[in-house]
């Protein structure tokens, strides 16, 4: 694990939570650890609830830490709009935001460079899937299971009703080969690779309510692999997460199938942060606290913005 003196005192953090997407309160749910987090950590903390997409910044404040999940806060847009403003702040620059948030891009990313990913296809508003069933149908521009949906059979009307709610969130619709298998996740903060996480939903798939709600999925940590499977699930991780640029954290998710073949589903370059996320839960096995991990957020994002200039 790499060490660090970096202390939070004397630090001033705004920490924009919410935003106008539709995972604002989940938003909100992450916003308040984290929060709570840097100030026991020692740093004077603004918390700002963004209620659209008019932002206020607090004076005389180092960092921006931002937690808006999803659409604005993890698409490249806030990225965008504290560069503009000279404004420091944590995670991914604007275009790995903006390619890591959707689907698409980072598909054709991964396909570029050799990383296993799923078979797909991207559908207009009107058109049909021509993949054959299983599949699943995706908002490529949302997170937190939103707008997705596993199409098992071939029954027109549950295929019609998957479609109008996934392009309730955009024009595109992304349709993904299903992959059975493990669901696994592994997070990547600086050069360092946590342990693995295997989730198991108490009941049916990993869906917004098994996420959120405490006791409805189990995390293992680390995954039982093994050590070979083990390094190679997490060697590729690290490089989905590098190849779409990114640098300080994510949260890289994987299937492993019955025989031993995984592909990447996406990164996710503002994993959740609430008391039943996995991102925490990795690093509290990796050897850091709550408080200790979004320190380390913290000044990885400084050391990225120092670097850049």
């Amino acid at each position: 694990m790499t060490t660090s003196s970096f202390s939070l005192k004397n630090l001033r953090v705004a920490v924009f939570m919410g935003g106008p997407g539709a995972e604002a309160e989940v938003s909100r749910w992450s916003g308040e650890a984290v929060a709570k987090a840097l100030r026991e950590g020692g740093a004077d903390v603004i918390v700002c609830d963004i209620q659209g997409t008019k932002v206020e910044i607090p004076e005389n404040i180092d960092i921006v830490f931002d937690i808006i999940h999803g659409t604005f806060g993890e698409d490249g847009t806030l990225q965008a709009i504290l560069e503009e403003r000279g404004v420091s702040y944590t995670g991914a620059g604007v275009e790995g935001s903006r390619m890591a948030f959707d689907k698409i891009l980072s598909k054709k990313r991964f396909l570029e460079v050799g990383i296993p990913t799923a078979s797909f296809e991207i559908l207009q508003r009107g058109e049909r899937p021509k993949m054959l069933v299983p599949y699943v149908i995706k908002a490529p521009r949302e997170g937190s299971t939103i707008g997705v949906h596993i199409i098992k059979e071939n029954d027109e009307s549950v295929i019609t009703a998957a479609l109008e709610d996934s392009f309730k969130y955009g024009d595109t619709v992304l349709v993904e080969e299903f992959f059975p298998g493990r669901e696994l996740t592994v997070g990547i903060l600086g050069d360092d690779i946590l342990p693995i996480i295997e989730i198991k939903a108490q009941e049916g798939v990993y869906d917004y309510q098994n996420k959120y709600t405490p006791g409805k999925s189990e995390h293992l940590i680390p995954a039982p692999l093994d050590p070979s499977q083990t390094k190679k699930i997490q060697e590729t991780a690290l490089a989905a997460h590098r190849a779409l640029g990114l640098e300080v954290y994510s949260r890289v998710d994987m299937i492993l199938g019955s025989d031993g073949k995984f592909i990447v589903l996406e990164a996710n370059t503002l994993p959740g942060m609430t008391q039943t996320s996995l991102l925490p839960d990795a690093a509290a096995v990796f050897g850091l606290d709550f408080t200790a991990l979004c320190a380390r957020i913290v000044e990885l994002s400084l050391q990225r913005l120092k670097a850049e200039g």
